[in-house]
Parts: structure tokens; C-alpha cells; sequence
């Protein structure tokens, strides 16, 4: 079995091949909002790589968020109409899980506004539910993953692709592949709000 997981979701595209649940192939590139112009590139070398074809993939994941408005919806949208049109299973995960990946402890992401997303990650399961907190209520001891210079570390993104094959358990599947519909912690209009 095939699979294709996509995160557009924050300052990354990922985007990983994943057969048998094992990680074949991946691309892991900053390309802050050129998600939607690197993707498709980005997509076709990768299957080329790998002699596939469209009608190649069983299966689909992405994230759901929270995230970018525009950057979470990227990934969600192909993914959709691939597995509507050609009647595949689509699985979605958190972001901030699959940033976290097996780590344990709080993930965070910059919602801007020196606001963040965050949630506190064990064994890739969320023992916190998401939310968003000012970036100065964090505290740094307490990080261990995302965008961790934002409280003075280093930065530690690891290997998201890998991620998705690790967190293989916490995929849900979609009952209705119509339905489904990202994670926002805030409201739209906040989004306008440079």
C-alpha cells in the first residue's frame, strides 16, 4: 500500500511517500507562503523519482491543523479532490502532533501577533488538547519541539516526513472525505489582521 502525506500547514512543505509503513521518499523544504507554488513540483519530481503515477496511491494523509488559513488548506484541498475523484481513503492528523512527532512535552508554532499554537505532546498522542497561548506564557523548559526559537532555543524541527510514518497510530481516518475541515483556533477574521 501506497501512501501520500502532505503538511502545508506552517513554514514547510512535506511531503513524504510512505509504502508499507515504511518512509520511501520525502521532501522536507522551507517555502513560507509558496506552499501552493511548490507543491505541485515538488510533488510530480518525487513521484517521477519513484516511477508512480497518480493512480498509484491507496491512501492519503494530511494535517488539519492549526496553522496558516491559506497554508492548512493547500494540502487539504488536493487531497480532498484526489480522494473524492478517485475514491481513496483520506486520514488526517494535528499539526502541532505531527511537529512533536514521538517527542514528549509542549509543541509550539507562531500564530502571530506573538501568539502560539500549543499542546502538550505524549508519545505522539495529545495529553493537551490545542490552543492558543501569548508567546510569553511559555515556558522554554517545557518545549521540545516547533518553533523553539521563539522562547530562546534552538530551532528543532526534525524530520516530519519520518513523523508521519512514527505517528502511523494517531491517523484518523475520514468517514466522509467532504467533511473534513481544518482546525482553526481562530476566528477568520483574525487572520486579516497583519
Amino acid at each position: 500500500m501506497i501512501t501520500l502525506a502532505m503538511d502545508t500547514s506552517h513554514v514547510f512543505l512535506v511531503l513524504a511517500l510512505i509504502k508499507d509503513d515504511q518512509l520511501v521518499d520525502s521532501v522536507q523544504k522551507k517555502c513560507w507562503k509558496r506552499q501552493s507554488e511548490e507543491i505541485f513540483p515538488c510533488l510530480m519530481d518525487m513521484m517521477d523519482r519513484n516511477g508512480l503515477k497518480p493512480d498509484d496511491i491507496d491512501a492519503m494523509v494530511i494535517t488539519e491543523g492549526p496553522g496558516s488559513y491559506t497554508g492548512v488548506r493547500i494540502a487539504m484541498t488536493i487531497a480532498k479532490v484526489f480522494c473524492v475523484m478517485k475514491e481513496k481513503p483520506l486520514y488526517t492528523i494535528g499539526t502541532l502532533q505531527l511537529f512533536a512527532g514521538k517527542r514528549n512535552g509542549r509543541v509550539i508554532l507562531d500564530a502571530r501577533g506573538g501568539r502560539v499554537y500549543t499542546a502538550v505532546i505524549d508519545n505522539g498522542a495529545y495529553a493537551e488538547k490545542p490552543h492558543i497561548i501569548m508567546k510569553d506564557e511559555v515556558k522554554a523548559d517545557e518545549v521540545c519541539a516547533g518553533d523553539r526559537q521563539l522562547v530562546g532555543l534552538s530551532e528543532d524541527y526534525g524530520d516530519l516526513a519520518q513523523n508521519f510514518v512514527d505517528l502511523r497510530d494517531q491517523w484518523i481516518k475520514a468517514d466522509n472525505v467532504n467533511l473534513v475541515k481544518p482546525e482553526y483556533l481562530k476566528p477568520s477574521t483574525a487572520y486579516l489582521v497583519k
